[in-house]
């Protein structure tokens, strides 16, 4: 009898054992697949685009880091979209103001809507899907940041499965800053990405009140 209690308690204690080594296996696979879809993600990367061809029935710009308003109004200036919305504005920001700061010319002030309402890139999408429906539009041209697209990508899909979405890069701000701050806002943004990535998978559209 004594040596079975004996027995019971070694098995007792090696099973705390066997769940530490299978939760420390399942964390290191978890982070080993994180660090291959981070070093996906960073390969698929777009470039940033220079080619002012791209053509649309309109434009969308969303405000944020990377200088994304400028090379929208040019696209707008240039005729590469019958509109462009400038989604994710600061309500303290004026039309007049924008327009000088970015060279706007007359295709701003008869053609440039800013929408104020959207707080995220969710947020920028449903703002789009909005305005773009108004209009009967079925392509867009989609200005954001280079490492900020993908996720713009899925949140716009999401909210405007039958329009055709156009990519316009546009490098960051400050491509020489430190590594680690580089490092920190891609890793970031990749949390963000595989976020909305799988809330989209599991619940479809979410589309505001």
């Amino acid at each position: 009898m004594a040596r079975g209690h004996s027995d019971r308690r070694a098995d007792g204690a090696k099973r705390p054992r066997r769940r530490f080594r299978l939760l420390l296996a399942a964390v290191l696979v978890l982070m080993l697949l994180l660090g291959i879809g981070f070093g996906r993600f960073l390969v698929n990367l777009p470039p940033a685009a220079s080619d002012l061809t791209a053509q649309a029935d309109g434009i969308v710009a969303l405000t944020g880091e990377g200088s994304r308003l400028a090379p929208a109004v040019t696209l707008l200036e240039k005729g590469s979209g019958k509109r462009l919305l400038i989604t994710g504005v600061n309500p303290q920001t004026s039309k007049p103001y924008l327009k000088k700061l970015l060279h706007g010319g007359d295709a701003f002030d008869c053609c440039a809507d800013l929408g104020f309402t959207a707080l995220d890139t969710r947020g920028n999408a449903q703002e789009a899907a909005k305005w773009a429906s108004a209009r009967s539009y079925h392509s867009l041209i989609i200005v954001t940041a280079d490492y900020h697209m993908p996720r713009s990508l899925v949140e716009f899909g999401a909210q405007m499965p039958g329009v055709a979405l156009v990519p316009y890069p546009v490098a960051a701000d400050n491509p020489k800053a430190a590594i680690w701050e580089n490092a920190r806002r891609l890793s970031g943004e990749y949390v963000k990405y595989i976020a909305s990535v799988v809330r989209v998978s599991l619940f479809g559209v979410q589309r505001d009140a």
